[in-house]
């Protein structure tokens, strides 16, 4: 995996047999890529006294009892203190979970341009000569979880639909799902259904008597709590690689281009190739899906051990809905393609800053029009995409907001019904 400055990573994929010019390829908006690619191609107890008639016998029993009950901690271990008082043991929790633990393979075409004879390089990438385009294959690896004994599986979007690779190569061709102690049974999979703005994604196979992970409560997460990772971590070789740590931080808001996703983050590690899959709490149960973390170098500081997972709380009625319907049903959308106008570009172009709009609906259903910049939606003043996907979203499909946009250097309303979102093919 290559690491870039400023980037998030998702940990995801694992790419084996692409070409050497998908070496750079991203998964996701303005992150570094999460797959892992071989190129040819993550309260104190209280003690009750008793009272006694002798206060200062009572001070000295009491700072014993405290004193021992110190020393008790102490001789605890991390994992001890972190763990609930009626948890499992590490070796207990996995040997539950593993069963569910699988892993996803995805295979994805692209054009790709290819030299012909004639052709010189000078070491910048330059080419002289025809140069000829073929179809090519990429094959990822990721992780994923058994939610039911009939063949339901859940992992990252991004673990099968590439939106953000330098050739764009979209839903996979092929997906598969690879399980078993010896990860030896392989079976094809059918994309059930699968949601970018969330990052999450169901699959099919043709199998009974499957052992679904058992789910948790990701609300009842506690800072500091354990929590163990399983996942695929550098493909199929490190094939259900365990990993443990801490609850970090609960509710941690995380950009990623035109969306914010609120996410548990934790310090166990989680590597390309960990993606969808699962994180579990001291019962054994499934409280997050791995998704992504940051890159080995942030801006000018090194950073490690910042991993994220999506709580299972928020992920439950997405897939429901995508394995009832295919998509998240009631989401809102504009439907048009945008962009934030920058300060900077906003001095240059003489225009206001907010949200360009690129394309619009031709349909009737909208006013607004190519070359159109966004300022407020509902009166409230917007700058940027994320801004207006948030005032967007607390609408439902069918409502009406009114968006106040500058055309041609004259500012006006518009009223605009919001559309019912469906996943893109």
């Amino acid at each position: 995996m290559m690491n870039q400055n400023n980037n998030r990573e998702h940990k995801g994929l694992s790419i084996m047999k692409v070409s050497a010019a998908l070496a750079a390829m991203l998964l996701v908006s303005g992150t570094s890529i999460g797959m892992y690619k071989m190129v040819e191609n993550i309260g104190a107890s209280s003690v009750e006294y008793s009272v006694s008639e002798n206060i200062a016998e009572a001070g000295s029993n009491a700072a014993k009892s405290q004193s021992s009950t110190a020393v008790q901690a102490t001789n605890m271990s991390w994992l001890e203190l972190a763990s609930a008082a009626d948890a499992l043991s590490i070796p207990e929790i996995v040997e539950k979970a593993m069963p569910s633990a699988v892993g996803i393979k995805s295979t994805f075409t692209y054009a790709a341009q290819t030299p012909a004879a004639g052709y010189r390089s000078f070491g910048y990438g330059e080419m002289f000569g025809n140069a000829q385009t073929a179809e090519q294959e990429a094959t990822a690896t990721g992780s994923g979880i058994v939610m039911s004994s009939d063949g339901y599986i859940v992992t990252n979007a991004h673990v099968i639909y590439d939106t953000e690779s330098e050739y764009k190569m979209g839903k996979a061709t092929a997906v598969s799902v690879v399980m078993g102690e010896n990860h030896d049974e392989e079976y094809e999979a059918e994309i059930v259904g699968y949601d970018i703005q969330t990052d999450l994604a169901v699959l099919k196979i043709d199998a009974e008597g499957l052992t679904p992970a058992e789910f948790g409560n990701s609300d009842d997460l506690k800072v500091g709590e354990l929590v163990v990772a399983i996942g695929n971590p550098l493909g199929f070789e490190l094939y259900g690689t365990t990993t443990c740590g801490i609850v970090s931080a609960k509710n941690r808001e995380v950009e990623l281009e035109d969306k914010t996703m609120t996410l548990i983050q934790t310090d166990a590690a989680i590597n390309s190739g960990n993606s969808g899959g699962m994180l579990l709490n001291s019962y054994g149960q499934v409280i997050g899906i791995n998704s992504l973390k940051m890159g080995s170098s942030y801006g000018e500081a090194s950073v490690e051990g910042l991993g994220f997972a999506i709580p299972i709380n928020d992920a439950a009625e997405i897939i429901k809905s995508l394995i009832n319907d295919g998509y998240v049903t009631g989401r809102p959308q504009l439907g048009i393609t945008g962009t934030t106008i920058t300060e900077e570009q906003a001095a240059f172009y003489h225009i206001p800053q907010g949200v360009y709009v690129y394309s619009a609906p031709e349909n009737g259903e909208s006013d607004l029009q190519q070359g159109d910049v966004i300022t407020a939606i509902d009166g409230a003043e917007i700058l940027t995409m994320e801004e207006l996907n948030e005032r967007k979203n607390l609408h439902k499909a069918g409502e009406t907001v009114t968006l106040r946009i500058s055309r041609n250097g004259e500012s006006m309303d518009v009223q605009v019904t919001l559309q019912e979102s469906r996943q893109q093919e």
